[in-house]
């Protein structure tokens, strides 16, 4: 049967007819309808004067992924007009050098024809990077589910620009993110299609996600890159991708991250796991919205912070000799020379798991000394120190897994709506009571940001559960480049 249609077509172009409708949802009108208003019902998302740029959804059966996506479809209800809406999604069927845009007429579903923005997407095929076959996007779902939530949430008059990109090529990539970039307009809306790990056990799935989405949250795609790169070496069982829609998500933080004022936010996180109760192989979703920024100043920091991949394995390797000679009884010096990152003055946290579980982690906010110090002194202090747990034995550190948490500077905040979940870290202080929360607990509890303050002023700073309310407390907000060992 074919997928094409000609019925509606336009100019001789085709009608792409839906490809997995019964399949990943629904194929009844009335039933989508009905899921659809059941799920935004269930779903409050906090008011925002910031129109939404784009948002990044899984794309897996509803069943699965549905609620997830329907969080960041959400953030379109009170601002959702928009002339064009460019979907993007990472070929689940080919490989070629670039992308391929459907130039046809309309995408159908169940809900109705949505309409393609022919002019663009002609315009997209004479540029050589966007010439593959649009056959590639006959069969493959990512960009069609996420269709019908836009029929649903936005107001009509809206044309779509199906896109579907073949490669990882960092080169091709940014040819394509350079194309795109004029429509990153307020009037248009891109949608990132992609889901995140594939099949490790739901633990597995819950650490590695985080540090995946807190990268996108970072705004820089090669933090991005450096991150999914060394999640995919790490060496976990079962981890066949750290995220399927790799390639789209690095064109929107080219497009976005590279541009002054734009701000990722974290809305969602869930796995398979949580739907089905397979615990063992599981796939990862989340839905993070971009909106428009009036401040800068964290995004200039973080160019400031950019890591690579030789810093990185110098640091592991700072934490691990610190720890070793503590071991052994012998002094550790720090290597000689030693790159620009590791010579900053900032702040750091040294987290140490044990068979997946905590079992260390001391940081410190000093700006007067050194990265490179500051890794080596929390190292040691976390293995040995931490009053939580015994000192680290010879035996238990053969299976100690680390993870860095570089710090940028504190910025003392005057209203906790400019905390972002899961890209901010907090730092309360009233008085001489004080204590802090790294931007990855949010994420991995799921908290609220009510719960993220309330814990953070309960459990660390021992000012109560409504301590961050009280005119006397100071709250400062971070960030945190999380850093993971590659596994040999």
């Amino acid at each position: 049967m074919s997928i094409f249609s000609d019925i509606g077509a336009q100019n001789n172009l085709p009608v792409r007819k839906a490809a997995v409708a019964g399949q990943f949802y629904s194929d009844d009108a009335e039933a989508l309808e009905k899921y659809f208003e059941k799920e935004f019902n269930q779903i409050t998302i906090a008011p925002n004067d910031k129109k939404v740029r784009a948002i990044i959804v899984p794309h897996a059966g509803y069943v699965y992924s549905g609620r997830t996506a329907a969080w960041g479809f959400a953030t379109l209800r009170e601002k959702n007009i928009y002339k064009n809406v460019f979907i993007l999604g990472s070929s689940h069927i080919a490989a070629f050098d670039g992308a391929t845009v459907f130039h046809g007429s309309a995408f159908e579903t169940p809900l109705g024809s949505a309409e393609i923005n022919a002019e663009i997407t002609g315009i997209l095929q004479q540029n050589n990077i966007f010439k593959f076959p649009q056959q590639y996007q006959i069969e493959d779902h990512v960009l069609e589910v996420e269709i019908p939530f836009l029929q649903y949430i936005l107001e009509p008059g809206f044309k779509i620009i199906p896109i579907t990109i073949g490669t990882k090529s960092s080169y091709a990539l940014n040819k394509i993110a350079e194309t795109l970039k004029p429509y990153f307009t307020e009037e248009n809306l891109f949608v990132i299609s992609t889901d995140l790990s594939h099949y490790p056990s739901y633990s597995d799935a819950v650490k590695a996600d985080s540090t995946v989405v807190q990268s996108i949250l970072s705004g820089n795609p090669e933090t991005f890159d450096s991150v999914v790169r060394s999640n995919e070496n790490s060496g976990i069982q079962n981890y066949r991708t750290a995220i399927c829609g790799y390639s789209a998500v690095y064109v929107l933080m080219s497009i976005a991250g590279s541009s002054q004022g734009f701000a990722y936010e974290k809305l969602k996180y869930s796995n398979s796991g949580d739907i089905s109760g397979d615990f063992d192989r599981v796939v990862g979703y989340a839905a993070v919205a971009v909106r428009a920024s009036d401040k800068k100043e964290i995004d200039e920091t973080n160019d400031t912070f950019a890591i690579s991949e030789n810093d990185k394995i110098i640091m592991f390797e700072i934490a691990r000799g610190s720890i070793e000679s503590r071991l052994s009884g012998v002094t550790y010096s720090l290597p000689d020379s030693l790159s620009k990152i590791l010579n900053e003055k900032c702040g750091v946290f040294v987290t140490l798991h044990l068979n997946d579980k905590l079992r260390g982690c001391i940081g410190t906010f000093r700006q007067d000394r050194e990265l490179s110090r500051n890794i080596q002194e929390m190292a040691t202090a976390a293995a040995f120190n931490d009053p939580r747990f015994d000192p680290l034995s010879k035996e238990e550190y053969k299976n100690i897994d680390l993870e860095i948490s570089v710090l940028t500077p504190m910025q003392k905040i005057d209203s906790v709506k400019q905390i972002v979940l899961g890209k901010h870290g907090i730092y309360i202080k009233r008085g001489n009571m004080a204590g802090t929360f790294l931007p990855q607990v949010a994420t991995e509890t799921g908290w609220t940001l009510e719960e993220f303050l309330g814990h953070c002023c309960r459990d660390k700073a021992g000012i109560g559960w409504d301590g961050w309310k009280d005119e006397d407390t100071e709250i400062f907000i971070y960030e945190a480049i999380i850093l993971t060992e590659n596994k040999d």
